[in-house]
């Protein structure tokens, strides 16, 4: 019997506890969590790979960066995202061998630094939306607007954050490589949503700064694989409507058509659920007969089993 394939798309609360401090041993601690729940879904005989994003991190290796460059040259940007997806991957692959091997599952898992194509000429470099690093109260964000030049805009009522060019993913790079080890591992790939790049005409690769949508990288990779589910996990149980309004109303599964009328109707917020639903709509619009599920880390056994989360199918 042929086990079914998923790509996990892991949001920034997979990673990082609002509440715990912005620290690398912090972070594993809550990576640890995350992987008992991912070596649950590997026991149910899912095929998988993992995508992650890099917000925060790469904002944080940024301002470091930054803040030392009186001693050090600054990193480009490229570099820090590559960076951050060597060591989240190194946290992720740690802690889920870990899981798996208390399950008596020897499966290999791997981390693929990962390089994402974008087109130059992509309209995301002339309107930065896409938030990195840390929340800011409105005077401080002021402050660095005046003083770095930095862009930053308010992120869904949490506070101001840094924005940057957010292009689209076209090629994965290292997509025969991902393929390859499929069979034989689980692959943690396109982290950040990419190391983003662009090709030049005799065929170098270029990285620029930017930073690309882990939903639409992990989109990118479930048509890539032929996987049967794309699943987009996040801090809600269930994409909703009318979010923190009177009459928000949660939704255990959308149609297409239903998908298509609730953006244009501008119920997701963009840099927060509006990349997720979209990524899930391109998802099951590749292939009418795949499924695509939005819910949060703690309820994801319970979502496969169609007990909760949100399910996005073609009708």
């Amino acid at each position: 019997m042929t086990k079914p394939k998923i790509v996990i798309a892991l949001g920034g609360n997979a990673l990082q506890s609002k509440e715990s401090e912005a620290t690398a041993e912090a972070q594993l601690e809550i990576v640890r969590e995350t992987c008992e729940h991912i070596a649950e879904i590997s026991g149910r005989g899912y095929e998988m790979t993992i995508v992650h994003g890099n917000g925060p991190q790469v904002g944080r290796i940024i301002l470091a960066s930054e803040t030392a460059k009186d001693e050090v040259p600054p990193m480009p940007f490229d570099v820090c995202s590559a960076m951050s997806q060597g060591y989240i991957g190194y946290h992720l692959q740690q802690a889920l061998k870990y899981a798996l091997n208390k399950r008596n599952r020897n499966v290999p898992v791997v981390t693929v630094a990962t390089q994402m194509i974008v087109e130059p000429n992509d309209p995301a470099f002339q309107t930065p939306n896409k938030p990195i690093g840390p929340f800011y109260s409105k005077e401080e964000a002021t402050l660095l607007e005046k003083e770095k030049g930095y862009d930053l805009k308010e992120d869904a009522g949490r506070g101001w954050r840094r924005v940057v060019a957010s292009p689209l993913p076209r090629k994965i790079v290292e997509i025969d490589a991902v393929k390859m080890l499929w069979n034989n591992a689980i692959v943690i790939t396109c982290g950040g949503g990419g190391i983003p790049v662009i090709e030049k005409s005799d065929g170098l690769l270029e990285g620029v700064p930017a930073v690309i949508d882990k939903d639409y990288a992990a989109e990118l990779l479930a048509e890539q694989v032929e996987a049967d589910f794309l699943l987009i996990l996040t801090e809600v149980e269930k994409v909703a409507i009318n979010f923190n309004k009177p009459n928000q109303k949660n939704l255990s599964s959308m149609s297409l058509t239903e998908a298509t009328k609730y953006v244009e109707e501008g119920h997701f917020a963009a840099g927060s659920m509006l990349p997720k639903v979209q990524a899930a709509m391109k998802f099951v619009r590749s292939n009418p007969s795949k499924k695509a599920i939005i819910t949060s880390l703690d309820k994801v056994i319970e979502a496969l089993d169609g007990k909760t989360g949100t399910h996005i199918t073609f009708a």
